[in-house]
């Protein structure tokens, strides 16, 4: 009886020491059958802070450039594709059973991806069928099982301990650097899809996506956002002028966006995109709470705005208060 209890303890103790030498991390690749998203780069440098192995799950219909893209990522150890018409526009409600059944295969520990507008709706429902709760919009990963996210729209930040079985993660990219090449990762084949139960629910129709000659807002070094203050649409073009003087990227406060100044994709702030580059340009922007945890982690800000008193100018390292009628095009006219 006693060397039962001592063989089961030293079972447990083996159990628990091989759980934390074998960490094992998926990461879902996010890309356009074409070229790999930058935001999965940075989930890739997160990744590296966990520790073992780290596999990146690749699906969709034409993958071959993306594949090899992945496999030559500094950190990657094995690519794991998977190819099919079903998976054309990546829905979640058809990508989540797959990757819950590339978890089971590999023994995961952790299923991560870069917080983005895909991640945020496929890793809840992957987190579901595990079972465990979602840790989202990580900063900073302390341990495998212990990460910092930032809560109150960014005024507070919160260090958690998850003790679930699987972690389910998504980074936020401005605060992991984007893992460089460098890599040589082994290509193979993920589970077949003839081995687990698909996804139903939703069905590809087709979309329309916008074309833009300018810097993606996520890899920008210098972004210009306006606000309110803008007072239209056709008053953007300022907005845009100035911005291709500069070789930036054109943001907007969710306020523009509300109004009908631009579209929803350049919106920027808590509910928007978090971007953090060298410079961050805001022009009639007040500074509202949710628009500052978009973007208060940028490398230096400078606001223009009449109002002496706006929020903005307590993140601000520049402030100007001037009316942006005459500033901007006064800016437009000495950048060369």
């Amino acid at each position: 009886m006693i060397l039962n209890k001592i063989l089961r303890n030293s079972k447990n103790i083996s159990s628990k020491i091989n759980g934390h030498r074998f960490q094992s991390t998926l990461i879902i690749a996010e890309h356009d059958n074409e070229k790999l998203a930058a935001v999965t780069r940075n989930a890739l440098t997160a990744a590296k802070k966990l520790g073992g192995e780290v596999s990146v799950l690749v699906a969709g219909t034409k993958i071959g450039s993306v594949v090899e893209e992945v496999s030559k990522v500094s950190g990657v150890n094995k690519v794991l594709k998977i190819e099919g018409e079903e998976f054309k526009g990546f829905l979640p409600e058809i990508v989540a059973p797959l990757v819950l059944a590339t978890q089971k295969q590999i023994n995961a520990t952790h299923v991560l991806a870069g917080s983005s507008a895909q991640s945020k709706s496929l890793l809840p429902r992957v987190a579901a069928l595990l079972d465990v709760s979602p840790v989202t919009d990580v900063i900073n990963i302390k341990s495998p099982d212990t990460f910092v996210r930032t809560i109150y729209a960014g005024n507070a930040v919160l260090t958690l301990k998850s003790l679930d079985s699987v972690k389910v993660l998504t980074v936020r990219s401005t605060s992991f650097e984007a893992a460089p090449d460098g890599g040589s990762g082994t290509v193979e084949d993920a589970v077949p899809s003839s081995s687990y139960e698909k996804g139903t629910g939703s069905e590809w129709i087709s979309q329309e996506l916008s074309k833009n000659d300018r810097p993606d807002l996520a890899s920008a070094k210098i972004v210009v956002s306006g606000g309110r203050g803008v007072k239209s649409t056709e008053n953007f073009k300022m907005i845009y002028d100035l911005a291709d003087k500069m070789g930036a990227g054109v943001g907007a406060s969710r306020a523009a966006v509300d109004a009908g100044f631009v579209p929803n994709d350049m919106q920027i702030g808590q509910t928007g995109k978090i971007v953090a580059p060298e410079l961050y340009l805001a022009i009639g922007i007040s500074g509202a709470i949710q628009h500052l945890a978009g973007m208060k982690d940028s490398k230096t800000i400078a606001a223009i705005n009449k109002d002496p008193d706006a929020p903005i100018f307590q993140v601000a390292d520049y402030g100007l208060v001037a009316d942006l009628f005459k500033a901007v095009p006064e800016m437009i006219e000495k950048i060369k």
